[in-house]
């Protein structure tokens, strides 16, 4: 889909996902199930539009920047279509980080107003007199100590609200990109993006309709959960669960069977704690479920033939970016190729170039890049980031991958995860995959290591399903598992048992704190 075809030169994208529900007369069905509460799609007009009044009154104007530190809850509903109708650029940002990021969003973005869930006030707090751009700060769901309650102020704003006249090419919303190397860069997205994502991937990958209900376990803050649960619900005129606290393997078993979903989106790491619950499927009733989805990682083979077996739906993988906004790679329904990340979603285009640009024979391992309306404008401030990212109406994505005679995309790890090994390339992702398939192994990731000569090995740090049965002896089990199922110069030299490994908050491997 190429938004200037059919998007009209003046638009707000929060009338097509909002206001548009409303007129075409959903405005008394579910739109959001919240704790006890259900938000319909005329509350949550109404709370945008308040949302977006208060902010006026504070001074937000067009492309003003808003902090958004939210949990899954009203207030980020509120806060992220209000300031959009206004013209103004919400900023979701990850509610697991830490003050002193908290800190650099603010002074990077140099946001006039941060909205912030009160839970989150004890991390976000100590910083927010640091940062000399911040006007306001509007505190939901508790007590708002010295700053402005959220409720209070949307309490006395207007309902009504026309949308600024904003552009399909203006910037509408930025997301930090999860920083797994150096800071966080604020990826710029436009207010055509969203509807891109909405047509291609939703609409016809998932095939999502009005009588879908639909949980994520990846939170609004991401690219891939503010699809799931936020706005392609919304486009399609669907239901969307929101879950305020962490999932747990339970607590999605138990969400799931309480409210019913019809698609789930989960991470490879939260499938494979799931499928760690003895008797799940007789514990908990996952029957609902027309399709799964998983993204953030790699899913390993082994991981999509437990999970159908045991629960009778398939998963599919993809592989979406914080820069490109959601899935563009991804397998479909009743035509998953299990361990591979499936083709290109419609509105996409895809190649594997190598290091100069040029594009490799099939079958050989280089760069992906990819071909979009909805990537990213550029990175805020972030100009020599920019050019090594964009190459024309192309992103690096910075993954290595394959492409086998069937045009289906193999995923091979990051290219500085990438391993030489005797001159060949090896997929640190290939060896976790073989790792996984053994019984007592939960997680996996493999990092490269240099030996006595200096050459760089495989090196294995593993998660036990019973930590206590860790010994020399399973380790030499495991070389000889790895060697026995992959080709041989593959297997980990080194198996190193861990309780947990380094992660982002997106669930991805941080496998550079694991060279460090």
């Amino acid at each position: 889909m190429i938004a200037a075809e059919t998007l009209p030169a003046q638009f707000n994208v929060a009338t097509y996902f909002v206001d548009r529900n409303v007129v075409e007369g959903r405005g008394a069905r579910p739109a959001f199930l919240y704790e006890d509460r259900v938000l319909t799609y005329a509350d949550v007009q109404e709370l945008a539009n308040r949302t977006g009044n208060a902010l006026l009154e504070l001074g937000v104007g067009l492309e003003d920047r808003v902090l958004l530190l939210c949990l899954d809850a009203p207030e980020f509903l509120g806060a992220f279509w209000g300031a959009i109708k206004i013209g103004a650029i919400p900023i979701p940002v990850n509610t697991l980080m830490r003050s002193a990021d908290y800190l650099y969003f603010l002074n990077d973005s140099r946001a006039k107003v941060a909205v912030i869930s009160a839970p989150l006030l004890a991390e976000a707090g100590p910083v927010l007199g640091q940062a000399p751009h911040l006007r306001h700060v509007l505190v939901a769901g508790g007590a708002a100590g010295p700053h402005l309650s959220y409720e209070e102020r949307i309490a006395r704003a207007s309902g009504a609200l026309a949308a600024a006249a904003t552009s399909r090419d203006d910037p509408a919303f930025w997301l930090y990109s999860s920083g797994s190397t150096g800071f966080p860069k604020g990826a710029v997205h436009l207010h055509h993006d969203m509807v891109v994502c909405m047509e291609t991937y939703a609409r016809q990958v998932i095939g999502f309709r009005e009588s879908d209900r639909v949980y994520s376990a990846a939170k609004l803050f991401f690219a891939y959960g503010l699809g799931n649960a936020g706005y392609f619900p919304m486009g399609a005129g669907a239901s969307s669960i929101l879950h305020p606290h962490r999932p747990t393997p339970e607590a999605v078993f138990e969400l799931i069977t309480r409210h019913q979903p019809t698609l789930f989106f989960g991470v490879p790491t939260l499938y494979a704690a799931m499928l760690a619950v003895k008797e799940a499927e007789t514990r908990w009733d996952l029957s609902s479920l027309r399709l799964c989805v998983s993204a953030g990682e790699a899913l390993p083979d082994e991981l999509y033939q437990r999970w159908r077996q045991r629960f009778g739906v398939e998963v599919l993988d993809g592989i979406g970016t914080t820069e490109i906004l959601h899935i563009f790679l991804s397998n479909r329904p009743g035509a998953a190729r299990p361990g591979s990340t499936g083709t290109p979603v419609p509105g996409y285009d895809a190649v594997i170039v190598d290091d100069e640009g040029q594009a490799v024979p099939q079958g050989e391992i280089g760069n992906l890049r990819v071909r979009g309306d909805s990537i990213m404008a550029y990175y805020w401030n972030k100009h020599e980031k920019t050019k090594e990212a964009l190459f024309g109406s192309w992103i690096h994505t910075g993954d290595k991958y394959y492409q086998d005679a069937d045009g289906y995309f193999w995923f091979c790890g990051r290219g500085d995860d990438m391993l030489k090994v005797g001159g060949i390339w090896v997929s640190p992702v290939e060896v976790e995959a073989t790792l996984i398939k053994h019984p007592a192994v939960l997680e996996a990731a493999v990092v490269g290591k240099e030996d006595d000569d200096r050459l760089v090995k495989p090196k294995a740090f593993v998660v036990l399903k019973e930590p206590a049965t860790a010994t020399p002896a399973l380790g030499d089990e495991l070389k000889a598992f790895v060697k026995d199922k992959i080709a041989p110069y593959k297997y980990p030299r080194w198996i190193e048992f861990v309780s947990e490994l380094p992660k982002t908050a997106t669930g991805k491997i941080q496998r550079f704190k694991l060279r460090e």
